[in-house]
């Protein structure tokens, strides 16, 4: 059976509306996402020291922002920077290398997040 052609689907990017007064940003003004909403001094996150699965080697995660991928990839790019360390974004945490832990809280509270130090 042949796949197919994205020129015959029937999703054109059209959005309808039953609705005759109905314009372009009240179609669209329930999508935006929560985070418009909510300021950084309203989260809390975690910053943690890890080993396990890393053989031996340390690790800071950082757990606990409800924003979208995108503004955790641009965190974890801010932390990475500002620490001089490589890492990664996995699962909705950012993982850091190293024991970085201080240096991570004290940005993340210049950026007016609330953090919270767990384990160790």
């Amino acid at each position: 059976m042949a796949k197919r052609s994205k020129k015959n689907s029937s999703d054109d990017g059209f959005v309808y509306s039953t609705n005759p007064n109905a314009t372009f940003g009240d179609l669209f003004a329930g999508l935006k996402g929560d985070m418009d909403d909510t300021s950084n001094s309203d989260i809390t996150l975690e910053v943690h020291i890890s080993k396990k699965g890393r053989a031996g080697k340390v690790a800071t995660l950082v757990v606990g922002h409800p924003g979208s991928d995108n503004e955790l990839k641009d965190l974890a790019k801010e932390l990475r920077s500002h620490c001089g360390v490589g890492g990664s974004v996995k699962d909705g945490e950012i993982l850091l290398q190293g024991e970085v832990r201080n240096k991570v809280m004290d940005y993340l509270q210049e950026k007016g997040f609330n953090t919270k130090r767990v384990g160790g």
